[in-house]
């Protein structure tokens, strides 16, 4: 097998968050999202539901289809992961989860709002989502690979967090320079939507579907080039019944690494939280203040950009102080943010009534997505890096399942917590405030955490 030099190894891990970030940054929060939220009110309303009402429900509908993958994600992760340690390979199952990235991406082609299908819509996005969060788990259990100094993986964590950032801001140009039409019938580059795309049937929107697994499709082939497995080549072994009882064990032994397991506690609420956001920053826009695609893609922009700065920031200061202070600064500064959100309506701020046509509330929403993209993103990025000093280094994969099972076992809880709470109050903008004591959760459960692990690494 040809060697491969560990500068390329870290850049072809790079090459992951570049090509999958548009799943997060195009699907779920600011084009497809806000899109089937407005296309289905749109519908909802057309049969005669009240505007308020049919927001909320198209909302709710949102919430429950996240909720159903994230169920699904929680039970299989960390049985995957186990498989993956056993029998030492995990690129075959990174094809197979990128072949489900691409299929449930390029279907959402299919979702004109003349013809919507609220499941044909939630199933195939589902797909897609599912195979970007387990080829996630298994890109990430590759970090401490990658250098042998653990103080380097802060840096190189945020690094390719920020990279990922970076192609998340060019594909969201891409899209709202070349596909997506303004109120004038042009993109934002003032040029008519490439191939004709018709916005009478959402064309120049669900464009963002093949887009998406196009580009996925055409940058994970530097990944696939230079990441190799340390175990001899052939057909992976699955060695299922040794990796239940593998994973059976690390569970029953969770209570003997408090450090673990606490951790795991900690983060399966505030990315539940994060998630939350992310999922229903974008609907909410559309839905509380009137956004269109466009304003919204905007808004992306400027958390693409904040999210990419402050990961590369980040990523250093974890390098010197390790990830536990960022992780509590960033918990806390998310936290205040979601309460501010919820107190942002067209009319008040924070319960102050502003001027008839002020752009008050715009111009806070901007600037809480500018710091939900810093903070969110150091976040991520940390923890990540944190799970590289919680898990046992000999059960790497498996680890980074029962991360992905912390950040998936109540991932269905937000958007759960957020559609029944759309349902019950008939107010979309107050269905998102269960994210803040999600945040305050996670936070509280960080005092048992120890920042160098129960393993001492």
């Amino acid at each position: 097998m040809t060697q491969v030099s560990q500068r390329k190894r870290i850049w072809g891990w790079y090459f992951f968050d570049w090509a999958s970030q548009p799943y997060n940054t195009l699907l779920l929060t600011f084009i497809f999202g806000p899109y089937f939220t407005s296309t289905l009110s749109g519908n909802l309303i057309a049969e005669g539901m009240a505007e308020g009402a049919a927001q909320a429900q198209a909302q709710a509908s949102w919430g429950w289809g996240l909720a159903i993958a994230g169920i699904f994600i929680a039970l299989l992760a960390p049985v995957l992961g186990a498989i993956a340690d056993n029998s030492g390979r995990k690129l075959p199952w990174i094809w197979l989860f990128s072949a489900m990235y691409f299929i449930g991406s390029d279907a959402l082609w299919w979702t004109a709002p003349q013809d919507f299908s609220v499941l044909w819509a939630l199933f195939f996005f589902g797909i897609g989502l599912i195979g970007m969060e387990f080829a996630t788990i298994f890109t990430n259990s590759y970090l401490p690979e990658l250098h042998d100094d653990p103080a380097e993986l802060g840096r190189i964590s945020g690094s390719g967090w920020a990279f990922g950032y970076i192609g998340g801001l060019v594909a969201l140009l891409m899209m709202l320079g070349l596909f997506q039409a303004t109120s004038s019938g042009n993109t934002m580059a003032g040029i008519a939507p490439l191939f004709g795309l018709d916005p009478a049937t959402g064309g120049d929107t669900r464009i963002v579907g093949p887009l998406s697994a196009i580009w996925f499709a055409v940058f994970m082939i530097p990944f696939f080039i230079y990441t190799r497995d340390n175990t001899p080549t052939g057909a992976p072994r699955l060695l299922v019944k040794q990796s239940l009882q593998d994973l059976k064990n690390t569970l029953r032994g969770l209570p003997r690494h408090p450090s673990l397991l606490a951790y795991l506690g900690s983060s399966m609420f505030y990315r539940d939280a994060l998630n939350g956001m992310y999922a229903f920053g974008g609907v909410y826009a559309v839905g509380v203040l009137g956004w269109s695609i466009t304003q919204v893609g905007i808004f992306g922009i400027i958390a693409l950009i904040s999210g990419a700065l402050f990961c590369w920031i980040a990523g250093r200061v974890d390098q010197r102080v390790g990830p536990m202070p960022v992780i509590v600064f960033c918990v806390v500064v998310l936290a205040f943010v979601a309460l501010l959100i919820v107190m942002i309506t067209p009319t008040s701020i924070l319960g102050i009534p502003i001027a008839e046509g002020s752009n008050a509330p715009d111009i806070t929403f901007f600037i809480a997505g500018a710091v939900i993209g810093g903070a969110g993103g150091a976040l991520q990025a940390s923890s990540r890096n944190m799970m590289t000093r919680q898990a046992n280094p000999k059960r790497m994969t498996e680890a980074f399942g029962l991360y992905a099972l912390s950040g998936k076992a109540t991932s269905f809880v937000a958007p759960a917590l957020i559609a029944l709470t759309s349902e019950l109050t008939g107010s979309q903008r107050l269905g998102v405030s269960p994210v803040v004591g999600l945040f305050i959760i996670g936070l509280v459960l960080l005092i048992w955490v120890k920042p160098r692990g129960d393993f001492g690494k």
